[in-house]
């Protein structure tokens, strides 16, 4: 890249970020404003900035749009992400590095339009083939086929056209391990596999079929997962990444390893937002609920991390058992698996650190409310002798005994005398904690 190019990015990359500024900026001002229809004002601004924003992207060509979104802060890099065109994300993706991509990636829609996906080798490439009837499906050799919450027409075609047994999409529940790993008698390789699903808002695990049935791979879910997003832009963009259906399985697999050790990072991020929280000196109660409840979604995310990659080891061992796999694609199988011992150690790592911080964070709770309980406590006491006072002054007794005291004066002094006596105890009670302080100090 010479100094020109550099140059025309960084002009570029600046008027993107003014864009983005006086959007910000604006938008500001009108949330600010007392106006009638306020929300739809809002809503014009918002969409005028966008469309200039859109405009400018439209000129830029892919790899300038990649360098500009490598040097964009992660929200800055959504708002320009959404206003790219979807004939040209793919292109960007190839661009820009690992860690961006990934973000980008997880961040797609929960349901693609595009629910048939076909694609055979070219050049040593993985290539998508369009189809638009059954007869392009009756007229491909495809390596791998990926159904995308299908149809029960597509489903239908590939059943009928390569003979294979599909099992509809949301029908994959949770199964026995005996039942989600299995050879067929026509020598259909049947693997039902969770991969998960890491977002700002949500972690899950999503079941996906896959089926191997002469040198075809098939897989069947319910929805897009970043994985399979990732596995197609590596395969398309790396002559020999894939030879055949075996070795995209594989990879798949090892992609799924991959996704979870980047979300396992992300959980490590977090948690050392959370614990800066943790080791201070003092915790509201409404701030200990918070942190709670940031703990318990990383616990979820961690369990489920934990869950995926056993899930992913119980699989690759099937496919190594079964001697499906050459000894090249073993090899591949063993690295595959290192990674998952190491991951195990990772999540077990993090369940001690997520029950440490929560059991720190209770402790916080805990000591709140015994500050709490010590105020009531020094209140009763301070009180206890005055409301013996008080009883005793409510006697006849007493008023026998002071009935040639003028009541003014005879009910000052009984007030006076319970206030003092008030001092006193709170006095001795601080300064017998004071002791207990400096004695404890002492034996340190």
């Amino acid at each position: 890249m010479n100094n020109t190019d550099i140059e025309s990015i960084q002009e570029h990359f600046t008027s993107v970020k003014n864009l983005l500024a006086r959007q910000k900026l604006v938008e500001g001002l009108v949330r600010r404003q007392e106006m009638p229809r306020h929300d739809l004002v809002e809503s014009l601004v918002h969409k005028q900035s966008l469309a200039e924003l859109e405009k400018l992207l439209e000129k830029l060509a892919n790899p300038t749009i990649a360098r500009i979104l490598e040097a964009l802060t992660s929200e800055e890099r959504q708002i320009i992400w959404q206003l790219i065109r979807d004939v040209r994300k793919d292109d960007i993706l190839h661009e820009v590095s690992d860690s961006i991509r990934v973000e980008l990636v997880s961040d797609q829609p929960k349901v693609q339009s595009l629910v048939l996906r076909v694609f055979d080798l070219h050049e040593g490439c993985l290539r998508q083939i369009p189809i638009y009837s059954r007869e392009d499906l009756a007229g491909a050799l495809p390596i791998w086929i990926d159904l995308v919450a299908p149809e029960e027409e597509h489903l239908v075609w590939a059943r009928e056209i390569f003979g294979v047994n599909l099992p509809n999409p949301n029908e994959l529940t949770d199964l026995e391990t005996s039942a989600r790993f299995y050879v067929e008698d026509n020598g259909e390789v049947h693997l039902h596999s969770d991969f998960l699903l890491e977002r700002e808002d949500e972690s899950r695990n999503v079941a996906v079929a896959f089926v191997l049935n002469k040198g075809t791979l098939f897989s069947v879910r319910a929805e897009e997962l970043p994985v399979f997003r990732l596995q197609r832009l590596r395969a398309r963009a790396e002559a020999g990444y894939v030879s055949e259906a075996k070795d995209l399985l594989l990879d798949l697999y090892a992609a799924d390893v991959e996704y979870s050790a980047n979300a396992l990072e992300n959980v490590y991020a977090r948690l050392e937002g959370v614990g800066r929280q943790v080791f201070r000196s003092h915790m509201t109660n409404e701030e200990a609920a918070k942190i709670l409840t940031a703990i318990s979604r990383e616990e979820d995310l961690n369990g489920r991390i934990r869950r995926n990659v056993l899930d992913t080891r119980n699989a690759l061992s099937f496919l190594m058992r079964g001697k499906f796999l050459s000894n090249t694609q073993q090899e591949d199988v063993r690295e595959t698996l290192r990674d998952i011992e190491s991951l195990d150690g990772h999540t077990s790592f993090l369940f001690n650190k997520l029950n440490f911080q929560m059991d720190a964070t209770v402790g916080f709770l805990n000591v709140n409310q015994n500050k709490d309980l010590k105020r009531l406590t020094v209140i009763s006491v301070v009180f206890m002798p005055i409301n013996v006072l008080a009883g005793i002054g409510g006697m006849s007794e007493y008023s026998m005994m002071t009935k040639s005291i003028p009541w003014p004066i005879a009910y000052s002094s009984f007030v006076f005398v319970m206030i003092v006596i008030g001092i006193l105890t709170f006095i001795a009670l601080r300064n017998l904690e004071n002791r207990k302080i400096r004695n404890h100090r002492s034996r340190i």
